[in-house]
């Protein structure tokens, strides 16, 4: 995972497996939406198929069943082991083990296998220390100390140090700002207190750490430690590993700071080996030290430290009063890093391709990050052994005959961990051929870590993720996925479980939040504290997060079956009632923006009306696709139809991008930029509002509107299309 951990259930909105216990609250407005009562109704087994004719549906549900009953959790368990036998940051020689692996069990599948190299700005750690001054002098122990019984955490690790933070040396006195969130440096700012010069020491959660490293940076300070308290993933939530499976004292999160996704050097276009680079001054790589800390060493600079007292919400879980400082304790870091001289590390994206046999230039996507900041055995050789198991249940159908209809591809990114950097060169590599091929992107970030079922993305592709975990036991023998799910939600009747919103943060974000390709994700999550340390094993998981490894193999289950349904449709089964219901959510959220600036609120009418527009149209689009699938459609009357739906979502994104960050294009969704954990809708419209620029916001209210005119008009095309004769 990119993004870091909010607590030992909650990570950042872009895992799958984390969605299980978080209902996404949008940064603007700061309230859940209610689920759509669009297509509430559950599909009946054997009931037709979305997308698909009566005959093509009963064939379609058979093979579904077969793929299902296909992954192996004592498969998943071996590839787990070996993918997890030790840490693997991305740019290492055991990145490239990694590679070989995942290569050579798809080669095996008889997949056709590829693997595509990026040269990319990724400077390695070489030496990382750190001392505290007060009454004594203390060098604070940075690695994480071995577990007993856990031999994987004795191994060589990479150095406590946050990715993409500066070189150098930093010294001041302390100052500790709570969350590092622009509300607490604005508290700060209230009690006089200024961390001008000073170095900086802020917890984990509530915003991505590049948000709190650019935050700590734009206010002068000079160094910043980062750490996970105990009330967040430690003692407080639960029993530490090796006794439970949360974070120990010694533990320490790991993780990138850089605010950017993809290589910093290459913005918008592919790190080849001739790629023009921006100079590294002009990028917007952090300028200062930044290092993680276990809550242990947070104790040994927070017990003396004394000054301005806290207020009282920042009071956490060490055995202590808290202070803000400055005084009496002095700190000091250095970071030394390889950038003078192998600042460019090699990085290896791999795929396994099953070439349609009818459209083989349409392309579903499942895919998973292969590098981690340790041994990953969570984060991510989870997410990595479900894309195998997935793609060895839809290997076994194609070698008896039953190949897809589109092409699937089974991809492994590297580098996600220091900026969603392997999957986003390959999407400005391939943009042109996914823009007009692309049908979906299924994404598997810690996929199996716990029992409770979760999972998001797009809202065109909810319905169909839904009917596929109704068929998909769970592994406990408590019913289907779909029915624990619900049970776990404590949904009502005539609702569906709530599924998390796509703001970026992992894979999926250059094919949706880029390209505007409809994704999917889903997952399974439970009490862990384990999140980026060492302490994310093989063992850790053996023992406290899937034993027996059934959620791997349930994962890939449903991607298997998920891959096939989108792969093997007559129609692609986008549901853009649904898109256009919980577009419809949204509106509120901007009209009392507008409200508590002054502003005048009749500019979000047409808006709305657009909205209603979509769902109208939406609505006529699934009758017109029903009606003409009592039959098989001609082949191009399929082509057309399918081609025009996969434009509606790209037409909701705009060329030039978001306001000051161009790369991300959909107008939809995105991550809240002064937060990074939090989903925007409509962020073009809300970030103006939330600036106070009412002439920005009335364009972006104009674009929004006909972004969604041209997805309707698509809608329409597709209509007019589907009816062709």
């Amino acid at each position: 995972m990119h993004t870091s951990a909010a607590s030992p259930l909650i990570r950042a909105p872009r895992t799958v497996a984390t969605i299980a216990c978080l209902l996404i609250a949008h940064s603007v407005g700061g309230i859940m939406l209610a689920p759509s009562a669009h297509a509430q109704t559950p599909t009946r087994i054997g009931a037709p198929l979305s997308g698909f004719t009566p005959a093509g549906s009963a064939q379609q549900q058979q093979l579904e069943r077969e793929v299902i009953g296909s992954p192996s959790s004592v498969r998943a368990q071996e590839h787990a082991r070996a993918l997890s036998a030790e840490p693997h940051v991305a740019g290492t020689d055991a990145q490239a083990r990694t590679r070989d692996y995942v290569i050579n069990a798809m080669k095996q599948m008889g997949l056709r296998t590829e693997v595509r190299a990026y040269d990319v700005w990724l400077p390695h750690a070489t030496s990382v220390r750190a001392w505290r001054y007060a009454r004594d002098t203390v060098e604070l122990e940075l690695q994480e100390p071995a577990i007993a019984g856990d031999a994987t955490t004795a191994l060589p690790q990479y150095p406590t140090v946050n990715g993409y933070s500066a070189a150098g040396t930093a010294e001041g006195a302390l100052v500790f700002v709570n969350f590092g969130l622009i509300e607490d440096y604005a508290q700060l700012d209230s009690m006089g207190v200024s961390v001008r010069g000073k170095v900086v020491l802020a917890r984990y959660g509530r915003s991505f750490r590049g948000i709190k490293a650019r935050e700590a940076e734009k206010r002068g300070a000079v160094g910043l430690f980062i750490y996970t308290d105990p009330l967040d993933d430690g003692f407080a939530r639960g029993d530490v590993y090796p006794e439970g499976p949360m974070r120990p004292n010694t533990g320490v999160q790991r993780g990138s700071v850089l605010n950017h996704q993809g290589d910093p050097t290459t913005p918008g276009y592919a790190s080849t080996k001739d790629a023009a680079r921006v100079p590294l001054d002009q990028t917007n790589v952090p300028r200062i030290p930044v290092v993680p800390l276990s809550a242990q060493n947070a104790e040994l600079l927070l017990r003396e430290l004394r000054g301005t007292d806290i207020p009282a919400s920042w009071q956490g879980g060490l055995s202590l009063r808290y202070h803000v400082g400055p005084g009496p304790v002095r700190v000091k870091l250095t970071v030394e890093t390889d950038q003078a001289t192998a600042g460019y590390k090699t990085i290896w994206n791999t795929f396994g391709t099953l070439e349609g046999s009818e459209f083989p230039n349409e392309y579903v996507y499942i895919g998973a990050h292969r590098d981690s900041w340790g041994a990953g055995a969570a984060d991510n050789v989870s997410g990595t052994v479900s894309v195998l198991e997935a793609a060895y249940a839809l290997s076994e159908l194609a070698k008896r005959g039953e190949r897809p209809r589109r092409t699937i591809v089974f991809a492994t990114w590297d580098a996600e961990e220091w900026g969603l950097i392997g999957s986003t060169e390959f999407v400005e590599d391939d943009s042109l051929r996914l823009v007009r091929g692309g049908i979906a992107y299924l994404n598997q970030d810690v996929s199996a870590q716990g029992p409770v079922f979760g999972a998001g993305g797009s809202p065109s592709l909810r319905s169909t993720l839904r009917s596929v975990v109704r068929q998909v036991p769970d592994p406990r023998g408590r019913g289907m996925v779909y029915d624990v799910w619900r049970a776990s939600r404590g949904t009502v009747p005539g609702q569906e479980p709530a599924m998390g919103d796509p703001g970026g943060g992992s894979d999926f974000a250059g094919f949706y939040n880029h390209l505007g390709i409809p994704h999917a994700d889903w997952g399974f999550s439970g009490p862990a504290g384990v999140y980026h340390s060492a302490y994310d094993t093989h063992e850790w998981m053996r023992t406290w997060g899937d034993p027996g490894f059934q959620f791997h193999a349930t994962a890939a289950r449903i991607g298997a079956a998920m891959a096939l349904r989108l792969a093997n449709a007559d129609v692609h089964p986008y549901d853009y009632v649904e898109y256009a219901q919980t577009m419809q959510g949204y509106v509120p959220l901007v009209t009392r923006g507008m409200a508590r600036n002054g502003w005048d609120t009749t500019l979000v009418a047409p808006l709305a009306r657009m909205i209603d527009s979509m769902e109208t149209e939406a609505r006529a689009f699934d009758e017109a696709r029903s009606a003409r699938l009592g039959s098989t459609p001609p082949r191009g009357v399929r082509e057309q139809t399918n081609a025009a739906l996969r434009s509606v979502e790209r037409a909701m994104t705009r060329p030039t991008g978001l306001m000051g960050r161009p790369w991300w294009r959909a107008l939809t969704y995105a991550a809240d930029i002064d937060n990074g954990y939090a989903t925007m809708s409509f962020p073009g419209v809300n970030e103006a509002v939330r600036a106070g620029d009412a002439s920005r916001a009335r364009q972006e209210l104009e674009d929004l509107t006909n972004a969604f005119r041209d997805a309707t008009a698509a809608l329409a095309k597709a209509r007019a299309q589907i009816t062709a004769r």
